[in-house]
């Protein structure tokens, strides 16, 4: 692995009205409130050159031709997975996965991790705050098996219950093969200690596997897996100012190679006959027939784009904006915030509910002012059941939002409460 990400590590405050002459939205919706950046971010003009780079100037497959376009296209590619491991504190980019998304990550794994360790008699545990990405396939995998599934439930502020000895000696026992958890809740914020529940796992059970789901955490904090401790994390471009449809599975590399493929075609092997076949060495034995290419090359442009602006910058910035945001939602007498009302427990986002007003209905109000924020159960239905609602609003900021763009959520629901009150 010989690339190297520079680093803003400097302390800056970040100038949102600056920060959206790099993305080229603004330009054509200069009156949108973007306020979904937890479904997906946008895109700055580095991630769209390096994709319009690759379609226009070197459009061609990788590992396949022995002619320039594709060699070019083939360094880019392998580079692009140098990056990513450098940006997640990978020792190998051998370990580095490209997926579709954290779904398909985390599928990946659930199909060929999870159909050979859990068994009957064992037991996986996830969290009530999953994403049905971090939840599904784990309960699938469970049922089909016959094996025990948890589901451990979140205190107050948003954290999984497995804060200290007792609850990880409840939880974690010797039929526990596999642990899965967020880092950064989707729906309330909220942010576990991966790296301490990690170890306090492994000093109980050194045997049971950690998968982190990552995906709303990589724009928020440094990630080291090594520091973090886990065998598996997962996280989407998307979410990261990259293009759709590219994402990331790391693993421990002595995991990885006891894992059976997940899918097969080409590349993904190393000899076929017609009574057997033997399989790549990592990553390739995970990336069967051709991957997302511009998909990948974005992604490091991505990744190189948000460590120029530094993520400790925009975690600052981010928390400021959400600080705003809870401090005017606590207003609303009919508001109720999901998760901690107290901003430094959380990240740049806040999921609430109107005891008036259905989500739908405020997301439409909303949107006809150009302020754009998700409705619905956020691929959460078990924690919003849990809470007693079908549904919630969220609103999720990101570098480029101002304080403007708060102003502008409050005084729509303002105008909903008008509405329909």
């Amino acid at each position: 692995m010989k690339e190297k990400i520079s680093w803003c590590n400097k302390p800056t405050m970040l100038n949102p009205k600056t920060i959206r002459a790099d993305f080229p939205l603004y330009t054509e919706h200069p009156h949108i409130v973007y306020l979904d950046s937890s479904a997906t971010a946008l895109k700055p003009k580095a991630v769209l050159d390096a994709l319009d780079g690759y379609y226009r100037i070197y459009s061609a497959n990788v590992f396949r031709g022995l002619y320039g376009l594709s060699e070019r296209a083939t360094a880019e590619y392998e580079r692009s997975r140098d990056v990513v491991a450098h940006f997640i504190g990978a020792q190998s980019s051998d370990t580095v996965i490209f997926t579709r998304n954290a779904t398909e990550s985390l599928n990946l794994l659930a199909y060929s991790l999870g159909n050979r360790i859990i068994q009957k008699g064992k037991r996986v545990v996830v969290s009530m705050a999953e994403h049905h990405a971090n939840f599904v396939p784990w309960q699938q995998i469970a049922m089909k098996h016959g094996a025990e599934f948890v589901v451990v439930p979140c205190d107050s502020d948003g954290k999984v219950e497995l804060h200290d000895d007792a609850s990880i000696d409840k939880i974690v026992t010797k039929d526990t093969v596999l642990v899965a958890l967020f880092w950064v809740s989707n729906v309330l914020g909220s942010v576990n200690d991966i790296a301490a529940i990690t170890k306090k796992i492994k000093q109980k059970n050194p045997n049971t596997l950690v998968v982190v789901d990552a995906a709303q955490a990589v724009t928020t904090f440094p990630v080291h897996v090594t520091e973090l401790g886990c065998d598996f994390l997962a996280f989407s471009g998307h979410k990261l100012f990259g293009p759709t449809g590219i994402g990331v599975l790391w693993g421990k590399k002595e995991l990885l190679e006891d894992m059976e493929p997940f899918m097969y075609g080409g590349d993904m092997i190393e000899r076929v006959s017609v009574t057997e076949s033997t399989f790549a060495q990592l990553p390739h034995r995970f990336e069967a027939g051709t991957p997302h290419i511009a998909g990948a090359i974005g992604l490091a442009a991505a990744i190189e784009y948000i460590a120029g602006v530094g993520v400790h910058n925009a975690h600052q910035h981010t928390q400021k904006m959400i600080k705003h945001a809870l401090t005017g939602l606590a207003r609303f007498k009919h508001i109720r915030i999901l998760g901690s009302s107290d901003p430094t427990k959380r990240v740049g986002l806040v999921s609430f509910v109107h005891d008036r007003i259905h989500p739908h209905d405020l997301g439409d109000i909303l949107s006809k002012d150009d302020v754009c924020v998700r409705a619905g159960h956020h691929c959460a239905m078990p924690l919003h059941t849990h809470e007693g609602i079908a549904a919630s609003t969220r609103a999720s900021t990101s570098i480029y939002t101002t304080t403007d763009d708060i102003e502008r959520l409050l005084a729509g629901i303002k105008k909903a409460e008008q509405i329909l009150l």
